[in-house]
C-alpha cells in the first residue's frame, strides 16, 4: 500500500525506550512528525500544550495507564474537536480491545503493528 506523506502530528505514548525508536522511525520515512510521551501522564501534559492529528496510546505503562490517559483526554476535550487515540498493546484478546474502545480509544492495533494495517485503520478514522 502506498501512502503519502501528510506531515501529521503523532503523539506516540509509549514507555518502552526500543519500541519508541522503532515506531518513531518508521513513522517519521512516511513524513510524521512525532513526539513522544513517556507515560500518561506526560500524555496528557503534552495533549494540553500541544496539537495533534492523532495519538498512538500504549495501554499498560507506568505512572498513569493508557486508559486513564485516555479517559482525561476525552474529558478535557469536552465536545471540542475529537482527536483520534489508537491504542497500541501486546494483549490481543478481543476482551482488552473492547476495554480500549469502550474507554474512549477510537481503535486498537496490536503490538508490533503493521504499518499497512495503521494506514488502514488511519483512513477508516477518515484521517
Amino acid at each position: 500500500m502506498s501512502w503519502e506523506a501528510k506531515n501529521y502530528s503523532i503523539l506516540l505514548v509509549e514507555d518502552n525506550k526500543l519500541n519508541q525508536t522503532v515506531v518513531k522511525f518508521t513513522l517519521k520515512r512516511y513524513g510524521y512528525l512525532i513526539d513522544i510521551a513517556n507515560n500518561g501522564l506526560e500524555a496528557v501534559d503534552m495533549f494540553k500544550e500541544g496539537n495533534y492529528d492523532f495519538i498512538l496510546m500504549d495501554v499498560m505503562m507506568p505512572e498513569m495507564d493508557g486508559l486513564e490517559a485516555t479517559k482525561i483526554i476525552r474529558e478535557i476535550e469536552n465536545g471540542q474537536e475529537h482527536i483520534p487515540i489508537i491504542a497500541l498493546t501486546a494483549d490481543i484478546m478481543v476482551a482488552n480491545e473492547e476495554k480500549c474502545i469502550e474507554n474512549g480509544m477510537d481503535a486498537h492495533l496490536s503490538k508490533p503493528f503493521d504499518v499497512d494495517h495503521l494506514f488502514k485503520v488511519l483512513t477508516n478514522l477518515g484521517l
